[in-house]
């Protein structure tokens, strides 16, 4: 076992899951991050400086700039002291395939980098995907059903946008924090389960109410209550005695209309043999026809009765 090969994928293994779960970036841009993309913006109301990731324009070529929280900056100062030469202290200077555009990147000082025989690369995203794989596969990770788990970094990218709704986030700023075009976009990488839904709109009804006059939500009296329990009642009674009835009677799309409804009682008798046959209507004559009719007349007779 190549202990130097397998301490290297792990890490790298490591730094790619902690920044795509802290960003939500996609991997072109996780890729694309270099050492300037780090910079510092002092608050203008109360002059705080606080740290700032800007990600490069990558699928919608738009700049955007994310916040770095606490944990972000932990990540990018170990890969910063991982990448950086020893003996200069600097981050070296490498280019990139860029495999949407076809083209390479002039050389920048990119985070994502490894030194591999005194020479240091750029990391692609087929390594990328090589090594959550092989991560998974050593966690031993697997689903319900015991199928093993599979892991993209598209997937880190859809729990960072879930888990920011999920803590209160407007969705339009997860919008712009993700780099979507269209918010319909990010609210479809959003997970909502039932149990979600059904929290949200109990506080929602919760809200409401806290705006509303107090009177307006008094306790039903029994009777109102039993009146609101029979309604449903009625309906159940009607929809079992009539459906039956109204079955051979009207046509199919109208069995459940109430206005259609044929009177309470004994329908009139049918035919013993079935439906009443029904009257003959012969077809129209055919466009063909009449122009065959009209090619035997002779050119001076009137259009009207022949004589």
């Amino acid at each position: 076992m190549h202990l130097d090969r397998a301490e290297h994928r792990a890490f790298w293994a490591w730094a790619t899951v902690e920044f795509l779960r802290h960003t939500g970036a996609r991997v072109e841009e996780l890729l694309e991050t270099t050492h300037h993309a780090m910079i510092q913006y002092r608050l203008p109301t109360t002059g705080e400086i606080v740290p700032l990731l800007q990600i490069a324009p990558s699928k919608t070529d738009v700049e955007r700039v994310l916040l770095v929280s606490p944990e972000l900056a932990d990540v990018l100062a170990t890969i910063i002291r991982r990448v950086r030469d020893p003996r200069t202290g600097v981050i070296p200077l490498v280019t990139r395939y860029d495999s949407e555009e076809r083209q390479w990147d002039p050389p920048a000082p990119l985070l994502f980098q490894y030194n591999r025989g005194g020479e240091p690369p750029a990391i692609n995203s087929q390594t990328i995907r090589e090594i959550l794989k092989e991560t998974v596969t050593f966690m031993g990770l697997s689903d319900a059903t015991g199928r093993p788990l599979t892991f993209t970094p598209q997937d880190f990218r859809r729990m960072f946008i879930t888990d920011a709704i999920r803590t209160g986030l407007p969705p339009h700023i997860a919008q712009v924090i993700a780099g979507h075009s269209n918010i319909n976009t990010t609210m479809g990488y959003n997970a909502i389960y039932p149990t979600e839904t059904i929290e949200a709109h109990r506080a929602f009804i919760a809200r409401r109410r806290t705006l509303r006059p107090a009177e307006e939500y008094r306790t039903p009296t029994n009777a109102e209550w039993g009146d609101f329990l029979g309604h449903f009642e009625r309906r159940k009674l009607l929809r079992r005695h009539l459906r039956p009835r109204l079955r051979h009677r009207l046509h199919p799309r109208t069995r459940l209309c109430p206005l259609l409804a044929p009177p309470a009682g004994p329908g009139p008798a049918r035919p013993v043999g079935g439906d009443p046959p029904q009257p003959h209507r012969p077809h129209r004559r055919s466009r063909t026809r009449r122009l065959a009719r009209r090619g035997r007349r002779t050119q001076g007779q009137p259009r009207g009765r022949r004589g």
